[in-house]
């Protein structure tokens, strides 16, 4: 929307729209359809500054408002598990997706809802309880995961800059069986690598 890098020299004005995201226009032009003037007038590098300034959230202000309405719901609890490999109920002793997911690791991500961003699942974090998709089972397996602080290892991560990785760790019943789901979950991708192990008693 500036113009050529080249026109260094010209005036122009910090513009923002609906969504609150912000640009610079030519000060001696009208503002383009859907633009209002953003308070700032001088040289291009001078808006930009002042954009950089002002602009802290890049999150379109919808998105935001859906977040902030999804954060203030309260969550009610998830089902334990749900997956098409269910054990049968006289099954109490043993489960054959609980010693499938035992052996060794597996693809997991982050499964997050209504939106999969790096922002919920921290929010889902410290709300002591995620949900925890293990992708290489029939249909998926979901797991509602309620975390142990004490054993889960956040340090590696950056959530600001979504990067970094999370370890969690936290207890569920699957198929009757009472696990504790332990997954490395990489914050660019909200995918890992995870399996569960028989909980303590």
């Amino acid at each position: 929307m500036a113009g050529d890098e080249s026109e260094d020299t010209r005036t122009y004005k910090v513009v923002v729209n609906d969504e609150e995201q912000y640009s610079i226009w030519p000060a001696d032009r009208a503002n383009p359809l859907g633009w209002r003037d953003g308070g700032r007038t001088g040289l291009k590098a001078e808006c930009l500054e002042y954009i950089e300034q002002v602009w802290t959230d890049m999150r379109p202000l919808s998105l935001r408002k859906r977040m902030e309405e999804a954060a203030s719901r309260p969550v009610a609890p998830p089902v334990e598990a749900s997956s098409l490999e269910e054990a049968p109920p006289d099954s109490r002793t043993g489960s054959a997706l609980v010693d499938r997911l035992s052996e060794g690791d597996h693809p997991v991500e982050a499964s997050l809802r209504p939106e999969r961003t790096v922002e919920l699942f921290k929010q889902r974090i410290d709300g002591g309880y995620v949900h925890i998709k293990f992708t290489d089972t029939k249909g998926g397996t979901e797991l509602g995961v309620r975390l142990d602080p004490d054993r889960s290892d956040l340090t590696q991560a950056d959530f600001e800059r979504r990067t970094g990785t999370v370890r969690l760790v936290g207890s569920l019943t699957l198929d009757y069986v009472k696990v504790r789901c332990v997954a490395s979950i990489e914050l660019p991708t909200l995918t890992g690598r995870g399996h569960l192990e028989p909980a303590e008693s």
